[in-house]
């Protein structure tokens, strides 16, 4: 038996001893009664009884262990031609001065905090002072609209809102004050306060007695010390796109993650304290929470926080340079960013200007990675290209190549094996475990490890409804996929109407909700279309009210606005085929699996269930006008 097979044996089969030994890496007020609470299964509990502080274990421990002067925190800013570096007594500093100034502002203990700003350095001190004082934080991207953010401020009910005056696109400067504006106007819920960070590109007008200004909070304020909280007590709300347009926030726990994280980056990353360490993501995302905030500073690397693109900022070396600059042993990014790169530079030249000796492992999440840009990745980096699967949810990779454990050779089109404490089975519709190569819904067996969802904030009944009633005993990725005889894991893609757009999830059924709003649109359908650069791409059906005048490329134009405004940019909604009626099955369902493969080109069956084959091939006619459908289907 190897050093994975015998480690990942010993998750499964003695869950409390093994995680119970990674616990002693993370600083404790207090231990745990339990390792594992299974009284009110399936809400699991991990480490019961335990008292920790997330921001003591991200930075007081390691000044207090004598790395006060090592770089926790670099900046690195191409659109505004910004580098800056924090060390851990540094970053420290700020983060205790920033928890003093929300506390001065009522933020305590279980509170939430929506934090509303790009990808810079303040994003990261918001994020850990809530940490700090108890208070749980709820990151929003930046490039969501108004409309998305009041829902998120109507769930989380926060007490204050963080937030910056503009992000920066590449050279466009995005306004963030109007849009928070409208959505505390939209939002049920109004938050007593606001911090906002001026940023020099552009001023945001405050409102008297709500609107406080950052820096000036911060000349004023007391450092605040850190709140013990229960191991069980959440972090944060991460909200993430739900089948019914309604986002799912999902609940972060203590000391679970803090456990799990500290333990993922060493064992899954093989990277070390001291190491630098990058993941080009967002803080609006899990990748974000994950990866460039907490594993990083928990383990005492030094991690990086980019406000750029792979291309655009200057050019497709950016990454590189970046990379070089800074001594990064792991990247870790997503294919979308690869493919970018790619397009702009296939054969590679502008890797050939940097010195990547110090570069170790790329690690690619998100969205599937396709064989072609793997292939292209390790071919011209000559480096390890390990890709991995996971998701909001779980909070941590579910299954990879573990690089500190063990490598295994890369199969292209696979996420290796499951990370100890992920249990993943492939099963039919009925639960039943399937055989080699037999393509199943991917699932894995309660309980969940340290670090995934214990809940849905204030709905647990959702929470059953969405992850555990849909197969009993198992927690429902969404994702379909197999296992080959070697047990290295494929995923497919998702199972329910969640698609992939660069590496974020954004609901075709809330685009339907949306579209379905336009005066002249009687009935509508949105799916996802493979698409080389962002994985997938969301394109609309519509069938048009009678008597409606408009031209097709009006209505496309139109739609594609009213999803800008409504769920914003990144959700790249551009395509409408305008069709005289959707294909449906006797009973009404419209069949947008078939559609999907229509739209990518892929051969597919006639459904038994349709109550018009003939549909099929004006659908065809009408996604071809629009650029799809480019293969013939048989």
């Amino acid at each position: 038996m190897g050093k994975y097979d015998e480690i990942f044996q010993r998750s499964i089969k003695d869950p409390n001893g093994f995680w119970g030994e990674a616990a002693e890496a993370v600083h404790w007020y207090k231990k745990w009664d339990r390792v594992l609470d299974d009284s009110r299964a399936p809400f699991y509990q991990w480490f019961a009884g335990g008292e920790l502080n997330t921001c003591y274990n991200a930075l007081d421990r390691h000044v207090k262990g004598g790395r006060e002067d090592q770089v926790a925190l670099i900046y690195d800013s191409p659109v505004t031609s910004t580098i800056q570096k924090f060390t851990y007594a540094e970053l420290l500093d700020t983060v205790a001065r920033f928890a003093g100034a929300l506390k001065g502002l009522g933020v305590g203990k279980g509170d939430t905090v929506i934090i509303y700003m790009p990808m810079i350095p303040q994003a990261v001190t918001a994020m850990l002072a809530c940490a700090r004082l108890g208070a749980i934080h709820s990151v929003v991207f930046g490039g969501f609209a108004p409309h998305e953010l009041a829902i998120r401020i109507d769930d989380a009910k926060p007490k204050v809102i963080i937030s910056a005056s503009c992000g920066i696109e590449v050279k466009r400067v995005i306004e963030y004050k109007p849009m928070l504006n409208k959505a505390i106007e939209l939002a049920s819920h109004k938050p007593r306060k606001c911090v906002i960070l001026q940023r020099p590109q552009a001023q945001a007008d405050l409102v008297a007695g709500r609107d406080h200004d950052w820096d000036e909070l911060m000349a004023k304020a007391q450092p605040a010390d850190c709140v013990p909280v229960k191991s069980t007590d959440p972090l944060y709300i991460l909200y993430t796109s739900g089948t019914t347009g309604i986002p799912k926030g999902i609940v972060r726990d203590n000391g679970g993650h803090a456990v799990a994280l500290r333990w993922s980056l060493p064992n899954i990353y093989n990277t070390k304290r001291g190491e630098v360490y990058w993941a080009a993501s967002d803080v609006g995302w899990v990748v974000g929470h994950s990866y460039i905030v907490y594993a990083p500073l928990f383990t005492g690397c030094t991690t990086i926080l980019y406000e750029g693109k792979p291309v655009g900022t200057p050019d497709p070396g950016a990454f590189w340079r970046v990379i070089s600059q800074h001594g990064v042993k792991t990247l870790f990014t997503a294919p979308t960013a690869f493919r970018a790169i790619k397009r702009e530079d296939p054969s590679g030249e502008y890797i050939k200007k940097y010195d990547l000796s110090n570069f170790g492992y790329l690690f690619l999440a998100g969205e599937r990675l396709d064989p072609d840009t793997y292939h292209w990745a390790h071919d011209r980096l000559n480096k390890p290209v390990i890709d991995h699967w996971w998701q909001t949810e779980t909070g941590w990779p579910i299954t990879a190549n573990c690089m500190g454990i063990e490598q295994f050779p890369v199969k292209p089109g696979s996420s290796t094996k499951p990370v100890p404490g992920f249990d993943v089975q492939i099963l039919d519709t009925n639960g039943a475990v399937l055989g080699p190569k037999q393509e199943g819904l991917v699932a894995v067996k309660l309980p969940l490890p340290p670090g995934t969802l214990p809940t849905l904030w204030q709905a647990d009944e959702r929470f059953l409804q969405s992850y555990i009633k849909v197969l009993p005993g198992y927690y429902f990725t969404a994702d379909g996929g197999y296992r080959d005889e070697e047990g290295y894991t494929f995923i497919m893609g998702r199972v329910d109407d969640v698609i992939n757009v660069a590496g974020h999830r954004l609901s075709t059924g809330e685009m339907e909700e949306i579209i379905a709003t336009h005066p002249d649109v009687a009935e509508c359908a949105v799916i996802g279309a493979a698409d080389s650069l962002k994985g997938q791409l969301p394109v609309g059906l519509v069938v048009l009210k009678a008597g409606s005048k408009k031209q097709p490329k009006e209505i496309r134009k139109e739609l594609a606005q009213l999803i800008r405004d409504e769920i914003g940019p990144l959700a790249c909604y551009k395509e409408t085929a305008v069709v005289a009626r959707l294909p449906k099955t006797r009973s009404g369902k419209i069949l947008r699996g078939t559609m999907r493969k229509i739209a990518d080109g892929e051969e597919y069956k006639i459904p038994s269930t349709i109550d018009d084959p003939a549909i099929l091939g004006e659908i065809e006619e009408a996604m071809k006008g629009i650029g799809y459908a480019k293969k013939k289907e048989t």
